[in-house]
């Protein structure tokens, strides 16, 4: 009877890659969306591929703390520690949101030195909004 070769990397065998790529991204575009009630910092490469992201509850906090500028400064740095390691120089940022950790998140990112780009405003704006209830009749 042949022996059957196990093929490398196959989950038979044990041996599966790590979930961290090793790969060098020179640069990035980060996401922050900011909402009054949490903060969420996500890092992706010119793709738009998802390499790191963290948010004020992952971070630990819990409740009306997830929305304060705090919160929102460690999540940036959390979610920029790991790109920092992969060696990413350049990024641009996109905030979107009008919540109070917007100009903290901000700070977090430029602390870093990582060189900023450009930083957008992606706010959605409504230029004639939803159509309104019918008038009250009594």
């Amino acid at each position: 009877m042949v022996k059957a070769i196990l093929r490398i990397g196959s989950r038979r065998n044990g041996h599966v890659g790590s979930r961290r790529s090793p790969h060098r991204i020179p640069k990035g575009v980060i996401h922050v969306q900011a909402s009054f009630n949490n903060t969420i910092v996500t890092v992706t490469d010119m793709c738009g591929r998802v390499v790191s992201w963290a948010s004020a509850g992952s971070c630990g906090f819990k409740g009306t703390r997830r929305g304060t500028p705090f919160a929102a400064q460690t999540a940036a740095v959390n979610a920029i520690c790991t790109v920092i390691n992969q060696n990413m120089q350049r990024a641009e940022v996109m905030i979107k949101g009008t919540g109070l950790g917007r100009d903290a998140a901000l700070r977090a990112i430029r602390r870093s030195g990582i060189l900023l780009t450009f930083v957008r405003d992606v706010t959605p704006i409504p230029h004639n909004g939803c159509r309104p209830p019918k008038k009250r009749r009594v």
